[in-house]
């Protein structure tokens, strides 16, 4: 994890599947830890190194978006590639992970 200005950054590489899915858990739990800590108000996944997201992959996403949402914050992602976006539009979720692509 870093900091960019407030936000927490996650950056996932490679598959997340049902074997790498659980270190992406602990990696946007530590980053919700940080933000309730902080004065950063916002998680991004940055998910440019991302080759492959499956079903436990989004479950690890939908699980720690809804616990940012308990902790008053959000999960955005930031350039997913074109799998993870049909993912998301196929399961309906693409709506619960707004986009922050860097400028």
């Amino acid at each position: 994890m870093e900091i960019r200005g407030r936000a927490a950054v996650v950056r996932p590489v490679g598959e997340i599947d049902i074997d790498t899915a659980p270190s992406l858990s602990r990696a946007l739990a530590h980053a919700l830890t940080y933000v309730a800590a902080s004065r950063a108000d916002r998680i991004v996944t940055d998910c440019s190194r991302v080759t492959f997201c499956d079903s436990s992959g989004l479950n690890a996403l939908i699980a720690a978006r809804l616990q940012a949402v308990e902790a008053g914050t959000t999960i955005r992602l930031a350039n997913p590639a074109p799998q993870l976006q049909r993912l998301l539009q196929m399961t309906g979720a693409a709506p619960l992970f707004p986009r922050e692509d860097p400028a």
